[in-house]
């Protein structure tokens, strides 16, 4: 027996997910926006023959990851095994796709953890916020996805962004807040105004936080490449979403290599970069 009437949660959810597909001209928009900042960053590593482009980011790990022998050598024999393999394809869109997801969230991100770290009532707004995202089982996200931006990889970049944007917003709060205090009232000492302190105090002296929430966002948004899949997401998350149907263990355990090595890849030119700003 019932203490109380059920409360009908999922009745509001559902009109109100009606109601929101009445902005239908916006989410087309929005797509329209996605597809074509994901066509763009796939045409560009497109526009580079595989062998070509191995040598771009070889060079890019290199000078960014501290110009360190081992990290280029990793990056090179990495990459032609994913070449080797035949998934070189598949790594592009699956690039492209975390590529753009990162970049959308950071542009969202930043001057909102900047707007955090300014006024103590948007922080203390934005931070359930930000823990109801991180907390909620990513296979959720996929709902609203579908049924405001359809199948694809447009809404599987959606779905990455709302996933993995608060990490950048979190530590952009939280590097701007550990600026030392002494070196605030110096600027203001010499007169600085208050965009001037944002951006040649806080904002270089927060750097390296930042890019440690910038590397936590990558690995999230390459995290949904698989979960991704599911709704029509292209690139290595749908090789290994085929194997497991199709109960491939060789074929899985391909695409899931390669993810890893795309994923080690990225994960270590940002924290390069992130130690070396902090250094």
């Amino acid at each position: 027996m019932e203490l109380l009437p059920r409360i009908p949660l999922a009745e509001w959810i559902d009109a109100f997910v009606d109601w929101l597909k009445n902005a239908e001209f916006f989410f087309d928009g929005l797509t329209s926006f996605i597809k074509f900042f994901i066509d763009g960053i796939e045409t560009i590593l497109g526009a580079f023959p595989a062998w070509a482009l191995i040598l771009v980011i070889v060079a890019i790990a290199f000078w960014f990851g501290g110009r360190k022998i081992g990290l280029a050598v990793f990056v090179l024999l990495g990459l032609l095994l994913i070449d080797n393999l035949g998934y070189w394809n598949d790594m592009i869109i699956t690039l492209s796709i975390v590529l753009s997801a990162s970049i959308i969230s950071i542009i969202i991100g930043i001057p909102l953890g900047i707007w955090m770290a300014k006024s103590t009532i948007v922080e203390s707004i934005v931070k359930p916020i930000l823990d109801f995202m991180q907390t909620m089982p990513a296979f959720v996200y996929l709902i609203p996805a579908v049924a405001f931006f359809g199948i694809g990889e447009e809404p599987g970049v959606i779905a990455s962004v709302i996933f993995a944007m608060p990490p950048t917003i979190r530590f952009t709060n939280l590097g701007i807040r550990q600026v030392p205090t002494e070196m605030i009232e110096a600027a203001e000492s010499f007169g600085s105004t208050g965009t001037q302190k944002l951006f040649k105090v806080q904002l270089p002296t927060a750097k390296a936080t930042i890019m440690a929430g910038v590397n936590q966002t990558i690995m999230l948004a390459l995290s949904m490449v698989v979960i991704a899949s599911m709704i029509g997401a292209s690139g290595l998350g749908t090789a290994v979403y085929y194997a497991v149907g199709r109960n491939d263990a060789g074929g899985g355990f391909e695409a899931g290599l390669a993810i890893v090595i795309l994923a080690i890849i990225l994960d270590r030119i940002t924290q390069s970069v992130s130690k070396k700003e902090r250094s």
